[in-house]
């Protein structure tokens, strides 16, 4: 019996291709192995497929406990779904984290660094601009400017405009400076130097300019611009950049060039002084920043800077929000204006009189001081070498104090006028005390004698002040006690009530005390020098202010260089009346008067250089040994004249000091002068009557 062949498959029995990568059907056993080895039966070859069998739900579903697979077939991987109650409660606990971060965080913003944060956030919305005050002026009684400010401007430049390869030149810096030297006055090499630093994008090249110096270089700029705008020029800048064989160039010709292209301008303020040196001395200076440095700029700096103000705007984006709220504005206030007591023409008088006197004689320096012998105010203080304080350059550092007030020298004879007030105040002499005056007098280890040598003198105590014995005065002091401590003692008390050795009162910068040593100090030659005027130091107005003193009526008043002030509410305030002393009686003062009369209108007199045709005047001459500064040594002489007038009902006093003349060294025979011409164009300029009647003429000698 032959086997059945297996029937072969046509195409209607070859099995399906599927297409590669493709899924078989859901119905496929290929796609769950186990799965169809489980629905199909195995049969025997030839035997025709069987129908598939249904089952009932019992067949389908397992018992308990009965496995859902057949033994020892793959077991499937069985998904199961998370607990949802779990994972809210994790999420909820991770939310509750996160906001209580965020309400941490909110609550130290709110409460706790909020004070700080809202400073930090007005730091960076606000900006903050100073509004600088204007500073007050300086003028003279009438009213005149000595010292105000004007409109200024700061010349500046951008450096980076200058290198070769911006301007086409190769020496732009250089050209510039050649350019802008002469106008600014300042060096080439100073200008260029600050030019070539291409790094900074700003260099002041001259602070403070005045609108002339602006328009200068404004109108030198436009006109080199206009001159570049030409044909030739515009050709050569088309050629820039271009290859050589094309006509290329690197650089244009600097007749082509504005090397000014990079200056600017910013608003700023000056300080000018329209007097120029008249007053400088008193007036003084201020720095680079407008701050007073010198004189009463310094003395006032407070009064005349005022009080700057402030203005701030909110920003954003480094830009300014006018309409945002929260911006303010602080005005500055002025600085006060100052009105002194100095008479402009007599300043200038006292100017020109020393300044011409000093260069005749030439001397180191000299000085003059005007003072009212009634009110203690400075009319004038005049000082030679001066210097411009529009110009401190060209100024050297010695010249630019006051000397009037800051050198401390040894008065000579100008001071015997204290010890006869001394004598005459004690009742120790009388005027017309005969004196022996011999040439020569042998006091502790020295030997004293006068200016020049002379027989014995037979002398009134006025002759002695009129021909300035040196012997007579020490004859005269030695009367004042019963021993010569004593009359160390009262000496010294006398010099220090009429000023010496303690400040003025006046409060200038720099101003000397003198120096006075205590009587019981005073050394064995020093004892008799002092009374002489040697062996102390005085300043220039010291000195006045003992003969202002006298021609008072013996009342001593603070000098006081200050007349009032005028506020930013245009209110004039007067400034206090100074202080008065009564240093020796009216008698007394009285008596010296006259004396000091003699000096001038005595032929026997030292100070006839100083006699004024319609006037009576007072005065004494001086002329002593002076210490020079450098070695502590005497080298030379101080020569001053001192004295007021008209003597009857005196007015104003007026002092002359020149230090180290070469031609002559009198004081006489140089400040007498200079006293002269100041004393005649007060009186003139203050309207003061002739005297009406002649000096007293007390006799100078006695007959033995």
């Amino acid at each position: 019996m032959s086997t059945p062949r297996q029937p072969s498959r046509g195409s209607g029995d070859r099995k399906p291709q599927r297409p590669a990568g493709a899924r078989p059907p859901a119905s496929d056993p290929r796609r769950n192995p186990a799965r169809g080895a489980a629905r199909t039966p195995s049969r025997n070859p030839g035997e025709r497929p069987r129908a598939p069998r249904q089952r009932t739900s019992e067949q389908r579903r397992p018992s308990a406990g009965q496995s859902r697979r057949p033994a020892g077939r793959p077991q499937p991987r069985t998904v199961r779904l998370g607990d949802s109650r779990r994972r809210l409660r994790l999420i909820t606990v991770a939310l509750t984290l996160v906001f209580s971060i965020f309400a941490g965080r909110l609550v130290q913003l709110q409460l706790l660094d909020s004070d700080t944060l809202a400073v930090a956030a007005g730091a960076n919305q606000y900006y903050y601009a100073k509004l600088s005050a204007e500073r007050g002026s300086i003028t003279s009684s009438d009213g005149v400017a000595l010292a105000t400010t004007v409109d200024a401007y700061d010349v500046v430049a951008d450096p980076t405009f200058y290198p070769p390869d911006k301007t086409r030149i190769p020496d732009a810096p250089e050209q510039a400076a050649a350019l802008l030297a002469p106008i600014l006055g300042r060096s080439k090499d100073q200008l260029a130097a600050a030019l070539h630093t291409p790094k900074t994008k700003w260099v002041m090249l001259a602070p403070r300019q005045s609108p002339e110096v602006k328009k200068q270089i404004t109108d030198l700029r436009a006109s080199l611009t206009k001159q570049t705008d030409t044909k030739e020029c515009r050709a050569q800048r088309a050629l820039l950049g271009k290859p050589a064989e094309q006509g290329g160039r690197q650089y244009l010709d600097s007749a082509c060039v504005n090397p000014l292209v990079g200056l600017g301008f910013t608003d700023s303020k000056q300080r000018v002084y329209p007097a120029g040196g008249v007053a400088a001395n008193l007036v003084g200076f201020v720095n680079s920043d407008g701050v007073g440095t010198g004189g009463l700029e310094l003395q006032y700096q407070k009064e005349l800077a005022g009080r700057d103000g402030r203005v701030t705007y909110a920003s954003g984006a480094g830009r300014v929000v006018p309409t945002s709220a929260g911006g303010s504005q602080q005005l500055p206030v002025p600085g006060l204006d100052l009105r002194l007591t100095v008479n402009r023409d007599i300043q200038w008088a006292a100017q020109r009189a020393i300044t011409d006197q000093v260069a005749n004689a030439g001397a180191e320096k000299g000085y003059v001081v005007v003072q009212d012998v009634k009110t203690g105010q400075i009319l004038a203080m005049a000082t030679s070498p001066g210097f411009d304080p529009n110009n401190l350059r060209a100024a050297k550092a010695d010249q630019l104090g006051n000397a009037a007030v800051q050198d401390a020298y040894e008065p000579g004879s100008t001071a015997k006028l204290m010890t006869m007030a001394a004598v005459l105040d004690t009742g120790s002499a009388k005027w017309d005390t005969h004196v022996t005056v011999p040439n020569t007098l042998q006091r502790s280890d020295r030997v004293f004698h006068d200016d020049i040598d002379h027989p014995t003198w037979y002398l009134t105590l006025a002759g002695v002040l009129a021909k300035s014995s040196n012997i007579g005065t020490i004859e005269a002091a030695e009367h004042l006690g019963k021993t010569q401590q004593e009359s160390n003692r009262i000496l010294g008390d006398y010099l220090h009530r009429f000023g010496i050795g303690q400040p003025t009162g006046l409060g200038f910068p720099g101003e000397t005390r003198g120096i006075l040593a205590k009587p019981e100090t005073w050394s064995g030659s020093q004892q008799y020098t002092v009374p002489f005027g040697q062996g102390l130091s005085v300043s220039a107005l010291q000195a006045t202010s003992v003969f202002s003193t006298i021609a008072n009526g013996g009342v001593r008043v603070t000098p006081s260089l200050l007349a009032g002030t005028t506020g930013p509410d245009g209110r004039y305030t007067p400034a206090p009346a100074g202080e008065q002393t009564q240093v020796v009686k009216p008698e007394t003062a009285k008596t010296l008067t006259e004396m000091l009369e003699s000096v001038v209108s005595d032929e026997q007199g030292t100070g006839g250089a100083a006699q004024i045709p319609g006037y009576r005047v007072a005065g004494k001459t001086g002329t002593a040994n002076r210490v020079d500064p450098k070695t502590g040594k005497y080298s030379g002489y101080t020569a001053s004249f001192i004295g007021f007038a008209p003597a009857e009902a005196p007015r104003v006093t007026v002092s002359c000091v020149i230090q180290d003349p070469v031609n002559g060294h009198f004081g006489g025979q140089l400040c007498g002068p200079v006293f002269k011409q100041v004393m005649e164009f007060t009186l003139k300029t203050l309207h003061a009557a002739p005297s009406g009647s002649e000096p007293p003429n007390l006799p100078v000698d006695w007959k033995p």
